[in-house]
């Protein structure tokens, strides 16, 4: 198999290495590498990879190309420049797998136009940072054609631990999305709240190592989502709106004795009091996310089995 690597930055600069290392049936791969720095490359060439001037004199020797790139223009560029664009050179058939952070509209577009060619063009999105990158411990999130993507993930698997198949083209990067900003408002709401906690007199060492083992600190992030959110099952309560707003009512009374500005908490009072205004008091506590499904405009109502399934595989 014939592979190629665009992109050899933090990330793909070990995505590169792991492919070079890996034993495929028949061997190791060929791999062929650009970038827009030669040198960027120099480990990979010593180690037997071989350079590709350009995009697509890469994508006249391969028959799977991989892209990891800063984001949506560069994405574009690498694929669509004339004359030295890969959809210049890809035979019908071929496949792109593109790693990079992009926009799931400018995939679609992007995958429309490799279509128009027969060439496959599939977004797979990772998670998992370079420490994850160089270790192979890292998810991979992919959208697209799942025949395809079933036929040639082989090279997604040298790079990481947990390649998944989600969905139609776009479904990887949306995916990516959600993680990646979750996580970030999480970040914030958690800066917020712990520099009341240290502001109130508590030493943030001591602070921090108490709330880790709490029940929130022990949980996965996304894992709580499973029990009432996906199922639309918000009775009975497993803990209940009213006591839930008290606890942050408490909170925002301590932020206002500290003098500390609480945005992100008081978005969550603001949801918390529509609720309990809806006479929502002794349901979930997770029950003011009804609210913002209102205002998107979308149900969700997953089969308790799938998400069962879910969760189970975490045990295998």
């Amino acid at each position: 198999m014939k592979v190629g690597f665009i992109g050899l930055g933090i990330m793909g600069s070990r995505f590169a290495t792991n492919l070079l290392k890996k034993e495929f049936p028949g061997g190791r791969l060929d791999l062929i590498v650009h970038d827009l720095s030669a040198q960027a490359a120099s480990e990979h060439l010593a180690a037997g990879a071989t350079w590709g001037s350009s995009p697509r004199e890469l994508a006249e020797q391969c028959d799977v190309i991989l892209t990891s790139l800063p984001g949506p223009a560069e994405v574009e560029s690498v694929c669509l420049d004339e004359p030295d664009g890969l959809l210049a050179a890809m035979a019908p058939g071929k496949v792109l797998f593109d790693l990079s952070t992009n926009s799931p509209t400018r995939v679609r577009e992007l995958h429309a136009e490799f279509e128009k060619k027969g060439v496959h063009f599939l977004d797979a999105p990772v998670s998992g940072g370079p420490a994850g990158a160089a270790s192979g411990k890292l998810a991979i999130w992919v959208g697209g054609d799942k025949k395809v993507f079933d036929a040639w993930r082989g090279p997604l698997d040298v790079l990481g631990d947990q390649v998944r198949y989600i969905g139609d083209i776009g479904a990887g990067s949306v995916a990516k999305l959600v993680h990646n900003a979750s996580g970030y408002a999480i970040q914030t709401a958690l800066a917020e709240i712990f520099s009341v906690g240290v502001k109130a007199g508590v030493e943030p060492v001591a602070l921090w190592e108490a709330v880790r083992q709490g029940a929130h600190g022990r949980a996965r992030t996304f894992e709580k989502l499973g029990e009432h959110f996906l199922v639309n099952k918000y009775d009975p309560p497993n803990f209940a709106l009213k006591l839930a707003f008290k606890d942050v009512s408490l909170a925002a009374e301590l932020g206002r004795d500290m003098g500390v500005p609480m945005r992100s908490l008081s978005l969550t009072h603001a949801d918390m009091t529509e609720a309990l205004g809806r006479g929502w008091a002794d349901r979930d506590s997770r029950s003011p996310m009804l609210l913002q499904l209102e205002r998107a405009g979308i149900e969700i109502s997953a089969d308790p089995q799938a998400v069962k399934k879910v969760v189970e595989s975490d045990k295998q």
